[in-house]
């Protein structure tokens, strides 16, 4: 077993998250501690400025005015937060293997062949004193596939950690969000599959931070006391993504708020909130069976209108991540430290069924410090 240590920044924007696990790259040995370490809004401002930069780039090594200031100032915070969870935990720098690191993704376009994260990976590895593995989806994307979803192999593993009935349904809701299925131990195109969803927490927050001023909808209040408005609701929901085969992903600003414009802060709310249930429900019918249980990470899992709505349209038994032991907050950075080991052992990291890469791929860079 390797003390491996992953990092995640992801869509919405709220800061970096950093997590400890044990694994080989194939089991989960135990989870090590957490920290969260946000970003400050000043921070925010900025990496809003480069994802609003980021459609009009051409190749994922342009670096505009705001990108460039933008990726400094994600690699420091994220050196920033290792340094903090190094001294917080005590934690001897030798005894780590290995960092796995995400960056934060300002524009994802599979279409175009074109992921973008900022974050400067051989900077982290000098300044942390660690191996670094990092561009897990840019190198997908170079192997063919669609760079996302890349959380399904840890998912799996998890889900066998955990004894679960197969199959399994694992739903991560970020900025975007995406389902893994898990029909059977393995990890072959009859065992594994996974894709984007739709959007999960973007389109609300996004409308929380127009309409009030805050970032999201804290426990679900707005939506809750708001009525779902159908004929927006339909607007919404037709969108050609929902009719495509998987694999496939998204970038966080691929849907407009535009059908619930004129609607009041409350229903705008729980029509968005609804809009995000109906995907995922949308998800579940394309599976080869209804998962058993669907298990809730991200920070979606929060809201408990959200999963009351899911809840009501998925058909099957829907718990959150830390029900079953499972951290909510910190999955997916735990899931970058897997993937980070499982580089260095030379396992793949992405399938056909995940990301749509020809075969099983390696995927990612690493950088020696």
């Amino acid at each position: 077993m390797r003390l491996a240590v992953g990092m995640m920044s992801g869509t919405s924007m709220d800061g970096v998250d950093v997590a400890a696990i044990e694994t080989d790259g194939v089991v989960v040995g135990d989870f090590g501690p957490t920290l969260f370490r946000p970003y400050s809004e000043a921070e925010r401002g900025l990496l809003r400025a480069a994802l609003a930069a980021g459609p009009a780039l051409r190749d994922r090594a342009e670096r505009p005015p705001v990108l460039a200031e933008a990726e400094r100032v994600v690699t420091e915070a994220h050196a920033d937060a290792l340094a903090r969870f190094f001294a917080q935990e005590g934690f001897d720098r030798n005894s780590v293997s290995v960092v796995g690191f995400h960056g934060q993704t300002v524009f994802h376009d599979p279409a175009r062949r074109l992921t973008v994260q900022i974050g400067d990976g051989l900077a982290l590895a000098r300044h942390c004193a660690v191996p670094v593995v990092y561009d897990f989806r840019a190198a997908d994307v170079a192997a063919g596939g669609q760079g996302a979803p890349l959380v399904p192999v840890y998912h799996a593993a998890l889900a066998a950690r955990a004894g679960l009935a197969w199959p399994v349904g694992v739903l991560n809701l970020g900025g975007v969000g995406n389902l893994t299925w898990i029909g059977g131990a393995g990890t072959g195109a009859d065992d594994l599959i996974a894709f984007d969803t739709g959007p999960a927490n973007a389109l609300i927050d996004d409308w929380c931070l127009e309409k009030t001023g805050r970032t999201l909808d804290q426990d679900g209040r707005l939506a809750a006391s708001g009525r779902v408005d159908a004929a927006a609701l339909d607007r919404l929901m037709d969108d050609p993504y929902f009719e495509a085969a998987p694999p496939k992903s998204l970038d966080r600003n691929a849907f407009s708020r535009a059908p619930v414009a004129g609607l009041s802060v409350e229903d705008g709310a729980a029509t968005l909130t609804a809009f995000t249930a109906a995907t995922v429900a949308k998800a579940l019918a394309v599976v080869p069976r209804r998962p058993e249980t669907l298990v809730v990470a991200g920070g979606g899992a929060r809201n408990p209108t959200l999963l009351a709505m899911i809840g009501q349209r998925a058909q099957t038994r829907v718990v959150a991540a830390t029900e079953i032991g499972w951290s909510t907050d910190f999955l997916e950075a735990q899931a970058f430290a897997f993937l980070a080991v499982r580089h260095l052992e030379g396992l793949p990291l992405s399938y056909p069924g995940t990301t749509g890469v020809p075969h099983p791929y390696r995927g990612g860079v690493l950088a020696l410090a």
